[in-house]
């Protein structure tokens, strides 16, 4: 059993105890007290039907505050006849506790079922209401039942409407880590498919480049042919231990790697690529996220410009870090204003973390980290 249920379990007695409370002590009271064979058999129907009422409507509360089902008229039914019930015990001069219980029991579960801005005034009314009885039915004893059937109401809406408010909270917190752990997972998931994307879709440009050029050079530099056609395979073996690694967990991306690795391939296009700053001195903690820019980068370069240079700039100043891949193949013929950019990014690194954040610039499209 788990926890959530043994609170549920615990939360549905302590409710109950009420009715079982009423039960017991109007039965006791009517075995020892002669009320009469009718009267008896009309207080007791009275009472039968205030606990059944109460235990329907707690069971429904048990779905949440305020969620359960608002019937007025039955609940007003339910309320009279626990009044009538209560005026003909307060005349009869019985000033249990069980009989005061009676209204508040019916009390306490419309409170439970109805919503928050209608549950306070209501139950204010049916608690004047049932103080009112008491006083015109108390004869000498009125002051002593209306304070009988106030502490009354008030002890057993206090027990009932906190028990749930507590369920209620617990409920609300395991959805609310159900939903965290689906989060969790959906976020692995897209994080799984950008890496997994980053690194087919760079190798596998560099591999069909590859590929092409060996192609062209066959018949003509037959030496320089195979020369690439051996790295043609050398990068389908690192796209598939990468890919291992992704699916394994163990791929940390390295920005120094992935900056040569981009100008590797740059060039082997024909695209001529040079470094500006340092890649150890971008913080450790900001490596992966820059080497993932830097990779996506490389591919927009290669699928979408018509690029003959590329520069790749590392700069490091007043707590900021700033990665850009500038390119000169901006395509006149399309009309967006972003096609044959590399992306670029900036983060700032102050003393709590890491914030990284997307810069727009002339040759550089923003990429937020």
């Amino acid at each position: 059993m788990t926890p959530l249920t043994r609170l549920r379990h615990y939360t549905w007695y302590m409710v109950l105890v009420g009715g079982v409370a009423v039960g017991f002590g109007t039965v006791l009271d009517l075995v020892v007290n002669d009320y009469g064979l009718v009267k008896s058999a009309l207080v007791a129907a009275a009472v039968a039907l205030v606990v059944v009422q109460h235990t329907r409507y707690l069971r429904q509360a048990m779905g949440g505050l305020g969620r359960g089902d608002d019937r007025p008229w039955e609940h007003a039914a339910t309320f009279a006849v626990s009044l009538v019930a209560w005026g003909v015990m307060c005349g009869s001069g019985s000033f249990l506790p069980a009989w005061a219980m009676l209204p508040a029991l019916v009390v306490a579960h419309v409170g439970a079922i109805l919503p928050a801005h209608r549950r306070w005034p209501v139950m204010a009314v049916m608690t004047v209401l049932a103080v009112a009885v008491a006083g015109v039915f108390g004869g000498t004893d009125a002051r002593a039942a209306m304070a009988l059937a106030v502490v009354m109401i008030v002890a057993l809406v206090f027990a009932d409407l906190v028990q749930l408010w507590i369920w209620d909270l617990a409920v609300r917190q395991e959805e609310a880590r159900r939903t965290a752990e689906a989060l969790a997972v959906a976020e692995e998931r897209l994080r799984f498919a950008a890496d997994l994307h980053d690194i087919q879709g760079h190798h596998l440009q560099a591999i069909a480049l590859k590929g092409e050029l060996a192609q062209r050079l066959i018949g003509r530099d037959d030496d320089l042919a195979r020369q690439h056609a051996g790295e043609v395979a050398e990068l389908a073996r690192t796209a598939l231990r990468e890919t291992r690694d992704v699916v394994q967990g163990y791929r940390r991306a390295s920005l120094g790697t992935e900056i040569a690795n981009a100008v590797g391939v740059l060039r082997a296009a024909g695209i001529e690529t040079t470094v500006d700053g340092d890649a150890t001195d971008v913080p450790p903690p900001l490596q992966p996220l820059f080497g993932a820019l830097v990779r996506e980068g490389t591919t927009n370069v290669l699928r979408h410009s018509r690029a003959r240079r590329c520069d790749v700039v590392i700069s490091v100043a007043d707590g900021q870090v700033g990665v850009r891949l500038r390119n000169d193949g901006v395509r006149p013929d399309e009309g967006r204003a972003d096609d044959g950019r590399a992306d670029g990014g900036r983060a700032d690194v102050p003393a709590g973390g890491a914030r990284g954040e997307g810069v727009p610039g002339r040759d550089a499209a923003g990429a937020g980290l």
